[in-house]
């Protein structure tokens, strides 16, 4: 749906309609403020835009559950998935962030239920929960089950969840708007809206807003090979960078250990947390000698890693529908599954496997390789959820921006998440950051000389969709046929082999200089002297591919600098030309902007001194 018209000035733009859009969306509407508001006549001005229709958002796609220290199922603490979320994330975990994150997870989860999520059940009824990798009792003791699930749709659940709830409280969306632009005011110091293209209408809006929230997502369409939806494109991020904007920690991509052979479709944690076991060519189950006492269930990063290591020595398989085809792949063996209990708790995985890899996983084992799926990385933001600078040593937040979710770094992830983790921080800091908009809108000042104000940021974002629409007429205008084998999904393709071979999983100077090379040489010149070949701006799928392949080419720049700039491996960024983590030089966030410098931010240590990591 569209707006039947657009506000001179919102209150809130939400972009994104996945967890951490809708959770601020519903955070706001739902805070004390907004209903001492309404309770006087005052109704807030809220806009959600989304370049997808809300419920085909990449939340739907998370299989295996969310992490809470709720005991349902054996006894837990919060101070446990506190001291697990430092751990996995390798000490690069901003911790005043990270205890938030933990503490308030079973308040978060059930509030979930609450609006409706259909969890799994214990047979008294309770929240059920399954172990996942590096979750632990006792500060790293045994694993600890403590995932709740439903089956291995938990996002479905959520997702579906979150949005009915929004529509239950009559909050407007612009669906299928490609938002093309962040705009700031001349200083940089405060946010004046967006700019967007409806692709229905063809038309490009300028949407004034006293403040706007990014929730846009990661972007795993840098890689060839991954699990994320193809729409993910690093749009949130690339347009901080395009703002002026930093980007913390954005060398950090997590690979989940477990993707189907080469189509990079995820077959979720939950199958090695119901029995699952890696074994390599040889049959043998390898894990425990990588990660003895967790075995198939350390943290991600060590998972892939150990994977990589098997294929490197020899060890790997290829994938069955290419015989001939490289070795690159390990065995999942499901087989000690029952297979009642599979069909009724990895509902999801077992159709992916037979579906697309034409395999009974109950008996066969299953070809799986490391496959991009998540970026740790993102715009900075506070535990409130709002964007800053790093400059001069000091955090200098942005008025009114705000950022959640996966496209933001607030930072509990680190250098690597936790499996749970993530639909945790989207939903908890969603919601933080919803909060404290509507506490910012209840401040807003009424008077003239800010009616002034709202005036030259009006004129500011119209300006702005000016120079977007300038630029729509020439993509429309352009000679296609000047360079008729080339499109954004050609470049695309050839990003992900490159980015692929530069740093997946692991990395050196000499591969990311390669990547570097091509991508400023030959794929970003590419991407600039694309023209779209159909005249029409409507329904023009080619005009925001031609975008979106340029925000990923802004991105891949970004990630790679950042990567070449640390000299240590930790968590997810492995550089084999430095295999150690380097806490007396590196213990510390890369701020990256456009210009591809890097500047490091001190980590938060609050009770949790840096320690060697082990699994």
């Amino acid at each position: 749906m569209s707006p039947k018209h657009l506000e001179d000035m919102y209150d809130a733009v939400i972009v994104g309609a996945g967890a951490a859009g809708l959770s601020a969306a519903l955070g706001l509407l739902r805070s004390e403020t907004v209903k001492e508001m309404k309770a006087n006549g005052q109704e807030p001005k809220i806009l959600v835009i989304s370049k997808l229709q809300p419920l085909r958002s990449h939340t739907g796609s998370a299989e295996g559950g969310i992490a809470a220290a709720l005991g349902n199922v054996e006894h837990d603490d919060w101070h446990w998935h506190y001291y697990d979320t430092v751990k996995g994330g390798d000490w690069l975990v901003d911790q005043d962030a990270a205890k938030l994150l933990a503490e308030y997870a079973p308040e978060t989860v059930i509030n979930l239920e609450r609006q409706g999520v259909a969890f799994s059940r214990t047979a008294d009824g309770h929240i059920a929960q399954r172990r996942f990798g590096g979750h632990t009792s006792e500060f790293g003791g045994e694993p600890v089950r403590r995932a709740a699930y439903a089956a291995d749709r938990i996002g479905h659940q959520i997702l579906h969840t979150l949005w009915q709830q929004c529509v239950a409280n009559g909050i407007e969306f612009a669906e299928e708007w490609y938002v093309t632009d962040l705009v700031l005011n001349e200083e940089h110091t405060r946010v004046a809206g967006v700019v967007a293209f409806d692709t229905h209408t063809g038309k490009t809006h300028a949407v004034s807003a006293h403040n706007v929230l990014f929730g846009t997502g990661g972007a795993g369409r840098l890689f060839h090979t991954t699990s994320n939806s193809w729409d993910l494109t690093g749009d949130g991020m690339a347009l901080a960078l395009a703002a002026g904007l930093q980007l913390e920690d954005c060398e950090f991509v997590q690979f989940h250990p477990t993707g189907l052979a080469h189509t990079g479709i995820l077959l979720s944690e939950a199958s090695r947390a119901e029995g699952g076991v890696l074994r390599n060519a040889d049959g043998e189950a390898f894990m425990e000698k990588y990660a003895p006492g967790h075995a198939d269930l350390a943290a991600r990063d060590v998972v892939s890693r150990s994977i990589m290591a098997e294929i490197d020595a020899g060890r790997g398989i290829a994938d069955p529908k290419d015989p001939e085809g490289p070795k690159d792949c390990v065995w999942l063996d499901l087989t000690g599954i029952d297979p009642e209990h599979m069909e009724q708790t990895l509902p999801q995985v077992v159709e992916t496997i037979r579906k697309y890899a034409n395999i009974d996983p109950t008996r066969d084992y299953v070809p799986v390789k490391p496959t991009a799926h998540y970026t740790m990385g993102g715009i900075p933001v506070t535990t409130n959820g709002e964007v800053y600078r790093w400059q001069n040593g000091e955090r200098r937040v942005v008025e009114g921006l705000y950022a959640a979710g996966e496209c933001s770094c607030v930072s509990v992830h680190g250098a690597n998440r936790l499996g749970g983790n993530s639909l945790l921080d989207a939903c908890l800091f969603g919601t933080r950051s919803g909060s404290s908009i509507a506490a910012r809108i209840a401040q807003a000042e009424s008077s003239g000389e800010a009616e002034a104000a709202d005036a030259a940021l009006e004129e500011t974002v119209e300006t702005a969709r000016a120079a977007r629409q300038s630029e729509l007429d020439m993509l429309l205008a352009g000679n296609a046929d000047d360079a008729a084998d080339d499109n954004p999904y050609q470049l695309m393709a050839e990003l992900g082999s490159t980015m692929e071979r530069a740093a997946a999983v692991r990395c050196d100077a000499q591969s990311l200089a390669a990547a570097i090379e091509t991508i400023d040489n030959d794929l970003a010149p590419r991407a600039q002297a694309l023209a779209a070949h159909d005249k029409a701006a409507t329904f023009n799928q080619e005009i925001t591919a031609i975008w979106e392949v340029r925000h990923l080419i802004t991105l891949a720049q970004a990630v790679l600098a950042a990567s070449d700039a640390r000299h240590e491996s930790r968590g997810s960024l492995k550089r084999t030309d430095f295999p150690d983590r380097d806490d007396e030089h590196f213990l510390a966030h890369s701020m990256t902007d456009a210009a591809h410098e890097v500047s490091w931010q001190p980590v938060h240590i609050v009770d949790m001194p840096p320690k060697k990591r082990e699994y």
